[in-house]
This record gives C-alpha cells, structure tokens and sequence, in this order.
C-alpha cells in the first residue's frame, strides 16, 4: 500500500506542489487528501480510512458521491459515444430546468468551471452596456482570473488602501487592470451608492455574492440587496449575483429566490452537474442575447457543455426538484446547527457558525455573525487548521483553505447517524 505521503512525493515531481488545484493542499494534515474512492456521504482515502464528507466536492456533491441517477446519466452518455461539440435534444433540456428553476433566468449558457462563467459573462455584461469598469465588494470570490481577481481579499493592511487602489491577488495580473475595478465594503449602502454615484456611468456590472460563502458566510442586510437592484436599474448597470456557490444549497432558485431579489444575471455551479464539472451562466434575454450568434459578443469552445456533464445536470435537476429534497437537507441542517449551537453554548466558546442551507462557515473569534469582510480579520487560522486535523484524525473531513474562514457542508447523501457522529466529533474536537 502506498501512503499519503510517498503519493505526495510522487505526484510533487510531475506537478506543481503535487497538486492540479492549489488549494488542494491541506495544510492541517500536511498532504493532499489523496482519495481512493466515494461513496454516498463517505469518502476513503489511499491508505484505506474512511471518512465522512464534510467538504463534498466545495459544494459540488450535493447529492453525495456515487448517486445513482449520476451513474446513469454515465452509462447514457458512454452508449452515445461521449459527443463533444455538438448539441443535443439534452441541452435543451438542461436549459429548460435552469429557466424554469432560476427566477432570472430567460436565456442559459453553459461551462465548466465557474471561473469560466464569471469571465463570460463579464464580457457579455461589458459588450451589452458598453462600459468597462466591474463595481464589486471585498470579501467575495469570482473566480481566478484577471477579469475579477482583484480588490477582493486585500491583506488586512492594505485594505483602506484597495479602496482607491484595489490589491491585485496574484502575479501575473496586470496592474493596470485594477483601474477597472471598484471594492466596496459589504453591507454598506453609503459605500454602494457613492460608488454608483461616482460611476456609475462609467460601470457595466455590480457583482457580488448574494451569500457569502467563501467568507464566513455573510449575508446581506435587510434592505441591501433591494437597494443595490434599485440603484443599478436607475443607472443602467447590470446585476449580477455570483450564485456558484450559493445555488442549489437551498432551493433549486438558489439565493435569489430564498432572498427575494431577482437579478438582471447570474452565475450557478458546483452542485449543477451533480459532482460533475458543470457551470453555467445566465439572465435576461435583454443580456444574454449579446453572445454570438444572435448579438456581437464571443463565447465558444469545443468542450463548452460536453455531453457527460449535461447528462449528470439533468439528473441533478430532476432531483433536487422533487417534493422530498430540501425538506430532507433542511432537517439536517436543522439538526447539525442545533447540535452546534448547543455545544457551542455548553462550553461557552467563542466562535459562530453562520449558515444558509447546506453550506457553514466557521468562524473562530466571535460570537456573532460577520457583515464583512473586515469582521473576520479576528478568526484564529492555526486553531482553524488544528481543529480541522483533529476532525480529520477521529474520522470527518473538513477541507482546509489555509485555515481561512471558508465554506464546509454535507449532502442529501447524509444520515442524521452521519450528522450525530460529526456532532460527537466536533464536541471532542473542541474540547
């Protein structure tokens, strides 16, 4: 048998850190988490250990590993010969669900990953506006690339500063793309309508997420998501909710519909082609009838909505529109925050996890729910990453991300017997 850690030296001398996604190093347990296999809400890793799934592919095994109308959806696409580059009556199908299940959604494209849908639909909003600068709020993640990777997550000493000169989060970005961006604090109207009312002119989208799951969870205030939907139709900027995350979690509307504000676009992922790699982007017609052929904007490639994933998203779809679905997720989400809640309270510690639908964070240092970004800047990294190894020694698995206060979940795969043993874990965890 080959350990995690000679696999580890293995793979470092083909692959850049070992790794094909940089964030697959997990720094708690000092290796990738090298996996042999999965099944339901459990996962096995190379030396045998069986695990419960606290990660789910970030979010993208929603209906667990190994659903079965996955593996269907395999075996139909291997008896039609794994067609790329070519539509089919079940990418129709695909774009009728989305229609039907998103509120904004009148026209639908789709992709693989959600980098890719953030940077095309970026264009489209830039080609169908006519305006180049992107209006978006710290703490919120679109994607890597130089579209939008920018003025997102400054260090905490140059965060006054991303406001008039937003960070670049990477070499090899241009800086003079940072002229295109505008940060604004989250959950803050003065900054939103000072923003608007600088630029607005000049602004082809406002993008954010509506939850923020990729920074302790934080949700908007009353009142701030209508705001930014009134203000950006009286200026004529596109609204645009990132919703890779955040779609599917809790109803298959995603967060536009459990918050009651439509959007002119969106972007959905993850969970979309039910652990396959399926993104999509979509919107108004107004919008989306940019891209060529109907309007002047480009979007192509030969592995844009390659037929496996289709298959897997029609799967997903049909599933999780069934009357039984997120009543079962709400229950365990119901029961996991309850159980946490209590031991949370029982041994007075001081950390929250905030929470919408199947997605928490983990927030190590307060008590009470962020608002933004710099809110978090009191969460302890070095005990996130020691709770997460002993999580990991006693059997649960919680991806690590540096130790940041980013996203963990569980799937409809999961037993309240799964949810309870989590439960137990986490109270010795944290003793």
């Amino acid at each position: 048998m080959v350990t995690r850690h000679e696999q580890y030296e293995r793979a470092r001398k083909v692959m850049p850190g070992g790794v094909n996604s940089s964030t697959r190093v997990n720094k708690a347990i000092g290796t990738p988490f090298f996996a042999s296999r999965g099944e339901g809400a459990h996962i096995w890793d190379i030396e045998g250990r069986r695990f419960i799934d606290m990660n789910c592919g970030h979010g993208a095994a929603l209906l667990g590993h190994a659903h079965p109308a996955i593996t269907e959806a395999l075996r139909s696409a291997n008896e039609m010969g794994h067609l790329s580059a070519f539509e089919t009556e079940h990418h129709e199908r695909l774009a009728s669900l989305v229609c039907e299940s998103v509120p904004c959604a009148e026209r639908v494209r789709f992709c693989s990953a959600g980098s890719e849908a953030t940077m095309h639909l970026i264009r489209a909003c830039r080609g169908f506006t006519g305006r180049d600068k992107i209006l978006r709020v710290e703490g919120h993640f679109h994607g890597y690339h130089e579209m939008i990777y920018i003025g997102g997550f400054p260090p905490p000493d140059r965060l006054e500063e991303n406001r008039s000169q937003p960070f670049v989060e990477s070499p090899g970005i241009p800086g003079v793309l940072a002229d295109l961006i505008i940060p604004i604090p989250h959950n803050d109207s003065e900054a939103l309508e000072r923003a608007i009312r600088e630029h607005g002119d000049e602004i082809a989208a406002f993008i954010l997420e509506p939850i923020d799951y990729n920074c302790a969870c934080i949700k908007p205030e009353p009142g701030y998501l209508e705001l930014a939907r009134r203000l950006t139709r009286d200026a004529g900027i596109v609204l645009f909710f990132d919703e890779i995350q955040s779609s599917f979690k809790k109803s298959a509307g995603g967060a536009q519909q459990d918050l009651g504000v439509t959007p002119d676009v969106c972007t959905i992922g993850k969970s979309l082609g039910g652990g396959l790699a399926l993104s999509a982007f979509c919107g108004s017609a107004e919008v989306m009838d940019s891209f060529q052929p109907v309007g002047p904007v480009q979007h192509s490639g030969t592995f844009n909505a390659h037929l496996v994933p289709i298959l897997g998203g029609v799967a997903f779809l049909e599933a999780v529109r069934r009357p039984d679905f997120y009543p079962k997720l709400q229950s365990l989400e119901q029961r996991f925050h309850e159980g946490l809640d209590r031991i949370i309270a029982d041994r007075g510690l001081d950390l929250v996890v905030p929470h919408h639908g199947a997605r928490f964070n983990i927030v190590l240092g307060r008590r009470t729910p962020a608002l933004r970004y710099e809110d978090t800047f009191c969460h302890d990294n070095e005990k996130m990453l020691d709770l997460i190894r002993a999580c990991w020694e006693r059997g649960v698995y919680f991806h690590d991300y540096g130790g940041i206060p980013v996203h963990h979940g569980y799937s409809i795969a999961h037993t309240v017997e799964d949810i309870d043993e989590v439960l137990n874990v986490l109270d010795d965890a944290l003793t």
